[in-house]
C-alpha cells in the first residue's frame, strides 16, 4: 500500500472531495479525509484501512472503545470518527419514528395520557444531544393537588440513559395552569442539580385538559 505522500495530489481524498465530490471517495478514503494524518511508523492510509475493515466487520457495534483497539487510533482520532458517525446519524438517517423535541408543543402528544388524571403525575423525558427523546418515565404519583419530588428521583434514570438534557412535565388535576410556589421551588432544585450533573433541565411544563404552561416561556427557568 502506498503511503499518502506517494499518492498524487489529485488523487488524495480531500482533493477528490473538492474536485469530484464526496461520493467519489471509497470508505477508506473518507476515513483518511477525517483523520488527516497518521502517526509515527503508521501512515494514515494504513490506519484508515484498519478502521474501514472494523466498520465493515462490526457495523453498528463499532464504538469509541473499539476504535482505540486499532494501532494508530488514540483518543483524539477516535473522538473525530465517533463525532462523524453521530453527525451522519443525526442529519442523514432515514426517518425511524424518532421524536425530536424543539418546542413545548412537541411534548403534548407524548404526555396526553396524563392531562386529565385525577392525581398529579410527575413525568420526566430524557433527551440525547440531538434533542431526541430517549425515554419518558413517571417519577412520582401524588395526591389530588400536589406531588412530592426530589431531584435524585428525577435524575436517577437520566444518568443511566446518559441523557444530555431532560424535560419535566406534571399535570394539575385542578385545571389551573398557574405554577404554584411548590412548582417553582421544585423546578429550581432540579435545575440546580442538573447543572451539577451536567444534564440540563430544558423546561418544566404543566398540563391540564385545556392547555399547557411552559415554565421556561414564563421566565421561571
Amino acid at each position: 500500500m502506498k503511503m499518502m505522500k506517494d499518492v498524487p495530489t489529485r488523487d488524495r481524498p480531500r482533493e477528490k472531495i473538492k474536485t469530484k465530490g464526496v461520493g467519489s471517495c471509497t470508505n477508506p478514503e473518507l476515513i483518511e479525509a477525517i483523520l488527516g494524518r497518521g502517526v509515527k511508523n503508521k501512515d494514515v492510509r494504513a490506519i484508515a484501512h484498519d478502521v474501514s475493515t472494523m466498520i465493515a466487520e462490526r457495523n453498528s457495534t463499532v464504538d469509541y472503545a473499539a476504535l482505540l483497539e486499532i494501532e494508530g487510533i488514540g483518543p483524539g482520532k477516535a473522538a473525530q470518527i465517533m463525532a462523524c458517525f453521530e453527525l451522519g446519524r443525526r442529519f442523514y438517517k432515514e426517518p425511524d419514528g424518532t421524536v425530536k423535541i424543539q418546542k413545548p408543543e412537541d411534548i403534548l402528544p407524548l404526555v396526553a395520557e396524563w392531562r386529565d388524571k385525577r392525581q398529579e403525575y410527575f413525568v420526566c423525558l430524557t433527551l440525547n444531544g440531538a434533542g431526541e427523546m430517549q425515554n419518558k418515565r413517571i417519577i412520582t404519583v401524588g395526591l389530588l393537588n400536589h406531588s412530592l419530588v426530589h431531584p435524585r428521583e428525577v435524575f436517577a434514570d437520566a444518568i443511566a440513559d446518559r441523557a444530555a438534557s431532560i424535560i419535566c412535565v406534571h399535570n394539575h388535576p385542578s385545571g389551573s395552569l398557574e405554577p404554584s410556589s411548590q412548582d417553582i421551588a421544585i423546578t429550581r432544585q432540579v435545575q440546580e442539580a442538573g447543572t451539577l450533573l451536567g444534564i440540563q433541565l430544558l423546561d418544566h411544563i404543566i398540563i391540564t385538559k385545556t392547555g399547557f404552561c411552559s415554565m421556561k416561556e414564563r421566565g421561571l427557568l
